[in-house]
């Protein structure tokens, strides 16, 4: 019983994270405009808090430090996506795609609009994954760089199009991104990169299930975890389920907000 509840308890762990943490994000994310350097300076803090937990636990495999480095690594990707859906961290062009727009012209168009956000993520990921290198305690570094390759993928997919996407989680002064999402069709993409992300869930609970180490069942535990959300993020680009319902209190912060707004003299 004690050794199930080790291996319920990161699934558990994540779950929880992810919708907190993605409902935080959206809540700061959708005040007014005018509250956007409150809530980077606050992001700010909450990815120098999630470096520090990573530093302090890089040289312990303890169950405890593995936890400790898997929210530093969360606290960190909290900047980014903050510095990003704030327009602080995005790219350096901010205009719609033209119509006429096609082929390679439309896709450097669409990487100009992310490019400064692709290039803080990838030196992130950088150091993260060099630090990892020479330390013992890597689960910090692998949960951002899975979250970097499961965003990727769905920039992609959504690039491509997908049957279904959500974009109230986006804010206004970002609508110009939608004009680069493609048309609403499934296509094999969508179906194969949500497949690899599975594929490296099971992975993942392989080598949770057969390790005898107990830290290692923990951060395996928690990767797996982690690639199921990943994919299940995949599996609602493909059907007709609104995502950001789930997080409907966070975004009735921005009602509340735009309300206050309106009756400012």
């Amino acid at each position: 019983m004690v050794e199930s509840l080790k291996f319920i308890a990161p699934f558990a762990v994540v779950v929880v994270l992810w919708f907190v943490s993605t409902g935080l994000v959206a809540m700061l994310n959708h005040r007014l405009r005018t509250t956007s350097g409150r809530a980077l300076a606050i992001a700010t803090m909450c990815a120098m808090s999630g470096l520090g937990l990573i530093l302090l636990s890089t040289h312990s495999t303890s169950e405890w430090a593995i936890y400790m480095s898997f929210v530093g690594g969360l606290l960190v990707w909290s900047w980014h996506e903050i510095s990003f859906l704030t327009g602080a961290v995005s790219g350096s062009h901010r205009d719609p795609c033209p119509p006429e727009a096609r082929g390679w012209q439309r896709f450097s168009l669409a990487t100009m609009a992310l490019i400064h956000h692709e290039i803080a993520l990838a030196m992130t990921a950088a150091l993260l994954l060099s630090l990892a290198s020479v330390t013992s305690n890597t689960t910090g570094a692998y949960t951002f760089a899975l979250l970097l390759l499961f965003r990727l993928s769905s920039k992609l997919n959504i690039y491509q199009g997908v049957p279904s996407m959500s974009d109230e989680l986006l804010p206004a002064h970002l609508g110009y991104l939608k004009s680069y999402f493609g048309p609403k069709q499934l296509h094999p993409g969508l179906v194969l990169s949500t497949a690899l992300i599975l594929a490296l869930a099971i992975w993942f609970l392989f080598g949770a299930i057969t390790t005898s180490q107990s830290d290692m069942a923990v951060q395996a535990g928690l990767l797996c975890c982690l690639c199921l959300l990943g994919a299940l993020e995949h599996l609602f680009l493909a059907i007709p389920f609104r995502d950001s319902e789930l997080w409907r209190w966070a975004l009735a912060a921005k009602e509340k907000t735009n309300l206050g707004e309106g009756v400012q003299p």
